[in-house]
């Protein structure tokens, strides 16, 4: 080994070496105290042994080239998570987003468009424009991705979809995926019908779970993998950073950072499992008002869903009420829409007949269980908090 190859060697692990030495406040953020009882995958990812491993100096002393799937609720305390790695060395190349953009302003359902970062000069590759899956010639400048979007734990959430295609395009490539967990503001219960796989996949549902999971989006992950729902049944070379001080029980939990421009509190996220049903429906949920995913409307008709009990209280159950009070006010054969999005987001034909044949709630709740007892098996497969 000649003396300058020698020395090159000698200083990328004392590089990766000094990397190990920062302290939190080095990356962007205030040091975790010793006490603290709740951090963040992307908080942990420095003192994961998956850190300096792949993303810094990899085999031969270069700088492993990473994509980030990210949003504005990828923050590392205050500071974006990209500008966090950026600062720690890591040789970040490009940025993926999801539905509403990297900065989360884009409506529901809008296009997102390719764009430039300002701050740092990255590419931003929209997920939720032409393709909704990276494409080979997208990853192939990419030795590794970075995952870190926050979910709600609603199959209809499209971030889990984008999870799906980004573990799949991985996994066709032979990249590796990291995915920085984060808590799950409905996680502490499991409950809806299951989606019919066959009849109702789209991006607003993918896999045969039901509509509340349970899970955070780094379990959801090895669920993914685990269950062989990537095309061709083959796997992503997955690792999930877990949290620090996570409990599924821990009910009303407050996101830093809104998810989306619409789930603005942890009152409208609490509600979201529920109304969300209503986008099937000729009903508004308060989408351009001040309250979205507070209120339900239909002309001047309202239920308005400020005061209604959540957080603590909340109970560990979708709430079909708001679904059915909703449809004995509205006009017969108005509620519906016309074409099946209600089935797709609800999963299945059933819950829409049983409504229209008056059944109750009991009734209706009665023929999830079998679906959800099903699930529950496969789920604690996969579960990595308590």
């Amino acid at each position: 080994m000649n003396f300058r190859k020698h020395l090159f060697i000698l200083l990328a692990l004392a590089a990766c070496s000094a990397c190990h030495a920062q302290s939190n406040e080095d990356f962007g953020y205030e040091p975790l105290s010793p006490d603290s009882a709740f951090a963040t995958g992307a908080e942990n990812l420095w003192g994961h042994e998956v850190f300096p491993s792949m993303f810094l100096f990899r085999e031969g002393g270069y700088k492993g080239r990473t994509a980030v799937v990210a949003n504005q609720t990828s923050v590392v305390g205050a500071t974006h998570l990209v500008d966090t790695l950026l600062r720690a060395g890591v040789n970040v190349t490009k940025i993926f987003c999801p539905e509403h953009g990297f900065r989360g302003t884009a409506a529901a359902g809008a296009k997102v468009d390719n764009s430039t970062d300002p701050k740092t000069g990255l590419p931003i590759i929209s997920l939720y424009g032409k393709n909704k899956k990276p494409t080979p010639e997208q990853l192939k400048d990419v030795d590794c991705v970075l995952f870190d979007l926050q979910d709600v734990g609603c199959r209809f959430y499209t971030y889990i979809s984008t999870l799906h295609y980004v573990m799949e395009a991985c996994a066709e490539a032979g990249i590796p995926l990291v995915v920085l967990d984060r808590p799950n503001p409905n996680g502490h219960y499991v409950d809806g019908p299951v989606l019919d796989t066959a009849k109702y996949r789209s991006f607003v549902g993918m896999h045969p779970v039901p509509v509340v999971y349970g899970m955070t989006i780094g379990e959801y992950a090895q669920m993914i993998n685990g269950e062989g729902w990537l095309q061709s049944g083959e796997k992503c070379n997955l690792t999930v950073v877990p949290m620090q001080g996570y409990k599924r029980d821990s009910v009303g939990y407050e996101l830093p950072v809104p998810p989306s421009p619409n789930l603005r509190n942890a009152h409208a996220i609490a509600l979201y499992p529920s109304l969300c049903l209503f986008e099937g429906t000729n009903c508004g949920v308060g989408r351009g008002t001040d309250h979205p995913f507070e209120w339900v409307t239909y002309g001047t008709d309202t239920l308005d869903l400020r005061s209604y009990s959540v957080g603590e209280e909340a109970p560990d159950l979708i709430d079909l009420w708001p679904l059915m009070e909703m449809y004995r006010r509205v006009p017969q054969g108005k509620f519906f829409l016309k074409s099946n999005f209600f089935e797709k987001l609800a999963g299945t034909t059933e819950l829409r007949h049983q409504i229209e044949a008056g059944m109750d709630e009991n009734e209706i709740r009665a023929t999830w269980q079998p679906g959800l007892e099903r699930f529950k098996e496969i789920r604690k497969k996969y579960l990595i908090y308590q």
